[in-house]
């Protein structure tokens, strides 16, 4: 089966959970909740359960950076 053109390996792009958020950003998992509950955060939910895309987050940070200046 040939993979779509616009597969970006979305399973190796997709953090679980404030745990695995948290040690991407080099966070606590509270801080995590905390900067999601402020709207802060990029992140989505399906169902009770917590996602955050690495691509996204990086893109963030470097806006982040970028409004910083």
């Amino acid at each position: 089966m040939q993979k779509p053109a616009n597969d970006n390996n979305l399973a190796d792009d997709v953090l679980e959970g404030a745990a695995e958020i948290a040690a991407f950003l080099k966070l606590k998992s509270r801080q995590v909740y905390t900067a999601i509950s402020a709207g802060h955060l990029p992140h989505y939910r399906i169902g009770s359960n917590l996602f955050a895309r690495k691509s996204t987050l990086l893109a963030w940070i470097v806006s982040q950076e970028g409004a910083a200046a």
